[in-house]
């Protein structure tokens, strides 16, 4: 019976993909900038009621938010901005699953540098392309579709299965926080995000930091009294620099072997005066950091704010005027679940049986909403997604068309195998 199950499973969603590849357009085409995701909450939410889950529907409560410690600093809150957790509820005796995924997209701007308008959602050579048709449109997509056919070939799972779809990942990843405070969690769970179909037991983490550095004041026709703010920033950027260079020479993990491309430290952010004819005293330098698993989270903050001390107690100037570092913005910690977990080994089996080919097994090179699910909701998770990590937030984002089918047949055979499944009476 369980494989005829599977071979059903298979043949629905071939049979449906026309209507899956719809559903996704529908879901790019609805804008969803990070603060603005009512609409498309609203459409995934009624999307659910009809296919006949349990929909919870929810505005996070900020200033009980800001009590979690997982809490980080926004600027602004939740109103018009629900999360969701639709149920699938098992009858009994199987394992729970949770499917997380976010439906905010990071701005297009004025959406020069798009061939098409970015929520047209137009198809070319096999690709969907639009904001968020990678990042991670297509992950929730595949989710919803997954639980879908599975009901509409009779199929009950024994476990709950959870869809969870949250709003602000691209700013603090405060959406699946306010999940875990509402007390959602299960036996495991999927993220899916963009992984180009690895499966990842680990993300990166990710902090964000600024530096100002204050130089001395000077008329510009006496700008030899001065101290630039542009030359003292120019050293920053070199210390920056160096702390890379140094964390790429030391920190290791088994799933990142090319620290290079996993431990970005770097300023992505400089500036400096304030008119053309000004002499540039201050500037104030923007970056970040990326860390891997098992890092001292609070120690590699130090550990800039050790380095940028050594540089400027060895500058004339700097050492009596000491630049300022404070830590803003985006700060996420790196998170994993063990390889050899029974849900990354599950969903690795489903993917060779599918595809015929050995998954890759990798650490995401961004960070992830699963640092919350596996640090304070026990529910350990694994990503597993459609969409390529090289080109979410690029201009032409896209989503290939057969490795979101595809995504689809995994989810909803990791669903039938995790929870197990029952025909309905």
């Amino acid at each position: 019976m369980s494989t005829d199950h599977r071979q059903a499973i298979i043949v629905k969603v071939e049979e449906n993909r026309d209507y899956a590849i719809e559903f996704l357009r529908r879901m790019i085409a609805i804008p969803s900038v990070t603060g603005d995701e009512a609409a498309i909450q609203k459409f995934v939410a009624e999307h659910m009621r009809k296919i006949g889950l349990d929909v919870d529907m929810w505005e996070t409560d900020w200033e009980e938010l800001k009590k979690h410690p997982g809490y980080r600093p926004v600027a602004r809150g939740y109103e018009n901005r629900p999360n969701i957790v639709a149920t699938y509820k098992g009858t009994g005796g199987g394992r729970s699953l949770l499917l997380n995924g976010h439906t905010d997209v990071i701005p297009v701007g004025d959406g020069s540098g798009w061939t098409d308008d970015p929520w047209s959602a137009k198809i070319r050579d096999g690709r969907i392309y639009g904001r968020g048709s990678a990042d991670m449109k297509s992950g929730v997509a595949s989710h919803i579709l997954a639980v879908e056919f599975l009901k509409q070939l009779g199929l009950r799972t024994k476990g709950d299965v959870y869809v969870n779809v949250v709003i602000d990942e691209e700013v603090s990843g405060h959406g699946t926080l306010d999940t875990v405070i509402r007390g959602y969690r299960a036996d495991a769970g999927i993220s899916g995000e963009t992984s180009d179909l690895h499966i990842q037991p680990a993300c990166i983490g990710r902090i964000w930091f600024e530096i100002a550095v204050q130089g001395k004041p000077a008329g510009v026709q006496k700008r030899y009294e001065g101290i630039s703010g542009i030359e003292l920033g120019n050293k920053i950027v070199k210390a920056v620099q160096e702390l890379e260079d140094e964390r790429v020479a030391t920190v290791t993990h088994p799933l990142y072997p090319v620290a290079i491309d996993s431990l970005p430290c770097l300023i992505g952010s400089f500036q400096a005066g304030s008119y053309p004819s000004a002499f540039p005293d201050s500037a104030v330098l923007k970056g970040s950091i990326g860390t891997v698993p098992g890092e001292d989270h609070e120690g590699v903050k130090q550990s800039l704010v050790d380095k940028i001390a050594k540089v400027a107690a060895e500058d004339p100037w700097m050492k009596d005027h000491p630049p300022v570092v404070r830590f803003v913005g985006y700060d996420a910690e790196a998170s994993e679940i063990p390889t050899d977990h029974p849900i990354v080994e599950m969903l690795s089996g489903i993917y060779k049986e599918h595809t015929g080919k050995e998954p890759e097994i990798s650490g995401r090179q961004g960070a992830a909403d699963t640092r919350f699910l596996n640090k304070y909701a026990d529910t350990p998770t694994v990503i597993f997604g459609p969409g390529s990590t090289s080109v979410m937030h690029a201009n032409d984002e896209y989503v290939s068309i057969d490795d979101f089918i595809t995504a689809i047949k995994v989810m909803a055979l990791a669903i039938h195998d995790w929870c197990g499944v029952e025909s309905a009476e």
